[in-house]
């Protein structure tokens, strides 16, 4: 977990929050925290992310600095989004609970049209490879292929409603979306998913401003920076 008691907002995500898993299924922990405003005042403020790192009892964990998150939030990065989202939180502190309040000032249409239309599309790339290089036994296809429509899925409601659903209300149509890929006509059935998405987004009628309403984060961010300025 983190070094200090600087995380802002802590949850479970990946398959476990997507109701997703499996045995094989390992527990995957986001967070988001805050570095002190002093560090970037210096000759050497920090660059980097503390990136993956173990999170609780030894599970994967990946923690962005809130400026990084915040910025990947707002270019609607769907593996981020998603922690603003969650039904609960292993941590929350009142800036954290305060950061997801604001989950809906980050959205916009274009943006998350192109992240989640542009993430699924990396994942069907993914399972392509692996038919033409691992063959059609390789069970990481089926794993590609869940995400794919998972991706889909969430964005375009995300479009349509402005509310992102991070746990999937059937998970089964995703299994069996998996299982088809493992199948000669698995390609020909992505294709059409991926065709058919194209045109729902394209039809659709959106409820999402065309920018993001950037005010309230810069506050956010300035109080939150004048708040730790030294922890």
């Amino acid at each position: 977990m983190s070094d200090r008691n600087d995380l802002l907002l802590e949850g479970v995500v990946g398959s476990f929050a997507y109701g997703l898993d499996t045995p094989a299924s390992d527990v995957d922990y986001l967070g988001v925290y805050v570095e002190p405003t002093r560090t970037f005042l210096g000759l050497h403020p920090p660059t980097r992310d503390r990136g993956t790192r173990h999170g609780r009892d030894g599970a994967d964990a990946t923690y962005h600095e809130v400026g990084k998150a915040v910025g990947l939030i707002l270019s609607c990065n769907p593996t981020v989004s998603e922690i603003l989202w969650l039904d609960n939180y292993t941590v929350a502190t009142d800036f954290g609970t305060e950061l997801v309040s604001l989950r809906s000032s980050f959205l916009s249409a274009q943006r998350v049209r192109h992240s989640y239309f542009g993430y699924a599309m990396a994942q069907f790339r993914r399972m392509l490879h692996r038919r033409e290089t691992q063959g059609l036994h390789d069970p990481r296809l089926a794993k590609h292929a869940r995400h794919t429509l998972r991706l889909l899925w969430q964005g375009y409601e995300l479009y349509t409603t402005g509310v992102l659903p991070v746990r999937l209300p059937d998970p089964e149509p995703y299994f069996e979306f998996g299982r088809q890929m493992m199948e000669e006509s698995g390609e020909a059935t992505a294709k059409a998913l991926i065709a058919e998405y194209e045109q729902k987004f394209d039809t659709a009628k959106t409820v999402l401003p065309q920018r993001a309403d950037e005010a309230p984060l810069e506050d956010f961010l300035q109080r939150l920076r004048r708040a730790h300025l030294d922890n």
